[in-house]
């Protein structure tokens, strides 16, 4: 295991160590996939409008410096015209990762910022393959601003708690 202190350098300086992580795993932890177009027999040469809200969440392992942090997708395809919903896909996708190095003050957002950041690729595969293989064009979701999704998290949880202090 490394040592979490910095270490005294020859000349006096103390050096501190670089953060590290390893994906030790990742996996599908709950997955629904509903093609309701082709349940109401609904016409498929419709233009979709297809909505995406993201979740985040992480927690600690009981292994030492093992993390588990998870992606929470809620994927909605509507038609343009009409409103009709064509297809809905809900996904919890997580990984287990080792992270040494990283001060507590910072562990937060190292695991909801970097982590997810390093296991979205495979997520977005996993979509765009049960997107196809539910009868609809590959859906290939855009890159995800993990560091924006952070800070408008911390923003609305300040707000949250903003009325509270004044009552």
């Amino acid at each position: 295991m490394a040592d979490e202190q910095p270490q005294a350098q020859p000349n006096g300086q103390e050096q501190v160590q670089a953060p590290q992580m390893r994906v030790l795993g990742q996996f599908i932890r709950d997955m629904s996939f509903e093609n309701i177009m082709a349940q109401k027999g609904a016409p498929a040469d419709t233009t979709p409008d297809v909505q995406v809200q993201v979740n985040l969440d992480a927690k600690k392992r009981s292994a030492e410096n093992q993390y588990e942090t998870s992606i929470k997708l809620n994927v909605t395809s509507k038609a343009k015209e009409g409103d009709t919903t064509l297809f809905v896909l809900e996904i919890d996708y997580a990984g287990i990762f080792h992270v040494e190095n990283v001060p507590e003050d910072q562990l937060h957002p190292f695991l909801l910022i970097e982590c997810p950041r390093m296991i979205f690729p495979f997520l977005r595969r996993v979509v765009s393959d049960i997107t196809r293989d539910g009868g609809f064009p590959p859906l290939n979701l855009e890159n995800i601003d993990f560091l924006s999704l952070y800070r408008n998290e911390i923003a609305r949880r300040q707000a949250a708690e903003t009325p509270k202090a004044d009552a």
